[in-house]
């Protein structure tokens, strides 16, 4: 791959790692928009309660796997290297998925799909929070939430228009348009750089030197930027390398509280219950008398209405705490839950038969009662996706060393999964079983995730990322004490300009000397290497 001219500019780096987001997206809605179509219904036999949250919950399965596998791979072959990795898992799943006979077969061929959205979950924020300036490393991020909106809302709508061909053509299309993201983002990975901070820590010095200046200073090497940004990163590294070793480093000497937070945040994006609307609107939608293709248009919506406000999000996340996003976002979409519950239980009635011969929605409201349901949802999507959809992703990233990011961030997306997992195997039944009841539980859920943020999360926006390790150090601010920004590395720049300024030449990177002394410019101590 070396062998590819690279591509610089993090915005256009993140548009195309993240299309490893927008194959998720494709998934998500391919089941989505087909589960209540007669082919898919006749075809495989009208699948319902644990049957029909097995086929939902497949992909989260494999994602389990492939996010456990994720980490030890990114460390020896690199973050973008993982991901080309992940995409040859989703060739082979979605050719199972084309080619399927029944409710087995497509059950293993979304696993074979969740393996590689498992490795791109855990990997691509991780790839884009090591490539990315401090100052705009939330936009960085944001960009793969966007990716997977945009997947899904493309998906749906091809999947809705498959709906019109007639027998098993309708869904073997529908999943067939899956080749095409991973084939473009195959094509696009050779001309991505490698990550900086990986390149230093397999001892690649040379290269990480070059690739961060070429990201952050256009090639200048001597860039006061990169002289100070490498020595954060070099110091990080040697302090890393002298720590302990193995799975005790996840928790000892203050880690633990890392480890707490990066797969807390990750679990309570699924417990939020925002994923049950993602996955089953449809479904909700039929509870509000919503059937047919109305019901497909208007479940549609919520995936327009996703884009449209993490969008709003990409201008202005890194001007906003994510305490606060996390914090007043989950208070929010309790407030949706317990409403939609509410009158769920106040004015539902039941239909043994199931909604439109649908098993899997046996009550429903009509009347305002179905208004306040389907405004409520739409509110807790556009809710969701201003704060927990795109901030989990973003502080999950933030908060490891760069020795434990890429197995941490694999164990923050194993959290989110196993929930996913839980959940689409939970929903269809719960729908049957508890009804309204899972929108209370939800709620409830979601005064647990504030609650949880003010006391253990710290402030991570506007620090780099080697500065969030104090966050969680022994005798740190508690984390409702901790503020967005004051980062160092302004001072540190300032810093070695007055030195240059003052005839000095700093040593740019002392991991290339074997020590940290003043010696030569940065071209010097290229002949060392």
């Amino acid at each position: 791959m070396s062998r590819f001219p690279k591509i610089t500019n993090t915005y256009f780096v993140a548009i195309i790692a993240t299309v490893g987001g927008m194959l998720f997206g494709f998934d998500i809605s391919s089941i989505a928009a087909i589960v209540i179509t007669p082919q898919y219904i006749e075809y495989f036999g009208n699948p319902s309660g644990l049957t029909q949250g097995a086929i939902g919950s497949a992909l989260a399965a494999g994602s389990v796997a492939g996010s456990l596998i994720a980490g030890p791979i990114s460390d020896k072959i690199g973050r973008r290297d993982s991901i080309m990795f992940a995409c040859f898992w989703w060739l082979i799943g979605t050719a199972v998925q084309v080619s399927t006979t029944g409710v087995g077969s497509l059950i293993a061929g979304r696993v074979l799909n969740g393996v590689c959205v498992g490795i791109t979950s855990a990997q691509v924020p991780v790839y884009l929070a090591e490539i990315a300036k401090r100052e705009s490393r939330g936009r960085i991020i944001i960009i793969q939430q966007l990716a997977i909106e945009w997947g899904i809302f493309i998906m749906y709508f091809a999947s809705y228009g498959c709906g019109f061909i007639k027998g098993t053509a309708s869904f073997r299309t529908a999943w067939g348009l899956q080749f095409i993201p991973a084939v473009l983002l195959m094509i696009g990975l050779p001309f991505l750089p490698r990550s900086p901070r990986w390149l230093a820590k397999v001892g690649r010095e040379k290269e990480a030197i070059q690739t961060l200046a070429d990201i952050q200073a256009g090639g200048n090497i001597d860039d006061a930027l990169v002289i100070a940004e490498w020595q954060e990163i070099y110091t990080v590294l040697v302090a890393e390398r002298e720590s302990v070793r193995g799975w005790r480093k996840f928790v000892s000497n203050g880690m633990w509280k890392r480890t707490l937070a990066g797969t807390s945040v990750q679990a309570w994006q699924q417990l939020s219950g925002a994923n049950v609307i993602v996955y089953y609107l449809t479904y909700v939608f039929l509870i509000a008398g919503l059937q047919g293709n109305i019901n497909l248009i208007a479940s549609g919506v919520q995936y327009a209405l996703f884009i449209a406000f993490t969008t709003v999000m990409f201008f202005f996340i890194d001007r906003t705490g994510r305490r606060t996003l996390l914090i007043w976002g989950a208070l929010g979409m309790a407030l949706c839950h317990f409403v939609i519950g509410g009158v769920l239980g106040g004015f539902s009635e039941s239909v043994p038969g199931g909604v439109g011969g649908n098993a899997n929605v046996t009550f429903k409201v009509s009347g305002p009662a179905s208004h306040t349901v389907i405004a409520f949802s739409y509110l807790l999507i556009i809710i969701y996706a201003l704060t927990l959809a795109p901030v989990g992703w973003i502080y999950a990233a933030e908060v490891w060393s760069l020795g434990t990011r890429a197995t941490g961030m694999s164990l923050a997306a194993v959290a989110n999964w196993v929930f996913n997992f839980a959940l689409g195997l939970f929903t269809p039944p719960a729908f049957q079983n508890i009804q309204y009841k899972i929108f209370i539980i939800f709620g409830v859920l979601c005064v647990g995730s504030a609650i949880q943020t003010y006391f253990t999360y710290p402030e991570t926006c506007g620090k780099t990322i080697e500065e969030v390790s104090e966050l969680f150090a022994t005798g740190a601010l508690p984390a409702w004490k901790t503020k967005k920004g004051g980062s160092r590395l302004e001072a540190e720049i300032q810093a070695v300009l007055e030195r240059k300024r003052a005839g000095e030449t700093e040593t740019v990177h002392p991991g290339l000397h074997g020590e940290s002394e003043k010696t030569g410019s940065l071209e010097d101590t290229k002949e060392t290497v």
